[in-house]
């Protein structure tokens, strides 16, 4: 009998912020995986790790998934990797793909989800708390209250179009596109701009205001653009 792949959400960085539902499955599962080529160098491994040290006697696929926007090399790696996770399933393993965040929202694992799904294999998705929540919490601010709408925009392909929406804009992963973000912020002045950098993981910084941002950061930062309240 085949096996079941789980989609784990780890949350953004802090091991604290790991949903019991999650530990109990990834203690549950005969083996993990990974989006990477050495499991202590991904970041949804190490957060676990700190949670639960005994996975580290726990089989681990280890996935190539390289950050690329040319699709045919996306597929390719995506083929890839879901052949190492095809194989563990027809050998009736319960693998446990961990992801940062919410498997739900731009997250790797879903490539692998659609395609053990299309090939008949049983799937299950377990829930994270989504990084822009923390990043809200770290802040010590709401998202959005009463009618105001709140947009989820993917910093790496542009933001422009979306700025000009209602309400509150989470910017995602925006890295070597903040310097055009900053200066695309400079049209909004009454907007109250923030950004955390590794929320929950170690060296954390917080920035308040478009002036405090730098114009290079990190993988894992994320911006909140809030429009005042009037």
């Amino acid at each position: 009998m085949a096996g079941k792949l789980y989609g784990i959400g780890v949350g953004p960085g802090d091991p604290e912020l790991l949903t019991l539902k999650a530990l109990k499955c990834i203690r549950a599962c005969d083996a993990l995986a990974v989006p990477g080529k050495q499991k202590e160098e991904t970041a949804a491994y190490r957060i676990v790790l700190q949670a639960a040290p005994e996975i580290a006697k726990k089989e681990c696929l280890e996935l190539e998934m390289p950050m690329t926007k040319d699709k045919e090399k996306l597929a390719n790696s995506h083929r890839e990797a879901f052949g190492s996770i095809k194989e563990a399933l027809d050998q009736g393993k319960q693998i446990g793909f961990l992801t940062l965040g919410d498997p739900c929202i731009y997250s790797t694992y879903i490539y692998m989800h659609k395609l053990a799904a299309e090939a008949g294999y049983e799937t299950e998705i377990i829930n994270g708390i989504p990084s822009f929540c923390a990043v809200s919490a770290k802040l010590n601010q709401g998202l959005v209250e009463q009618s105001q709408m709140l947009h989820i925009l993917p910093s790496t392909y542009g933001v422009e179009e979306g700025m000009d929406l209602p309400g509150t804009k989470v910017l995602m992963k925006p890295g070597k596109k903040l310097k055009s973000i900053k200066e695309k912020l400079s049209e909004y002045p009454d907007s109250r701009v923030s950004m955390v950098e590794r929320c929950g993981m170690p060296k954390e910084r917080v920035y308040h205001g478009a002036q405090e941002i730098p114009e290079q950061t990190g993988y894992y930062s994320l911006l909140i653009v809030k429009e005042q309240e009037k």
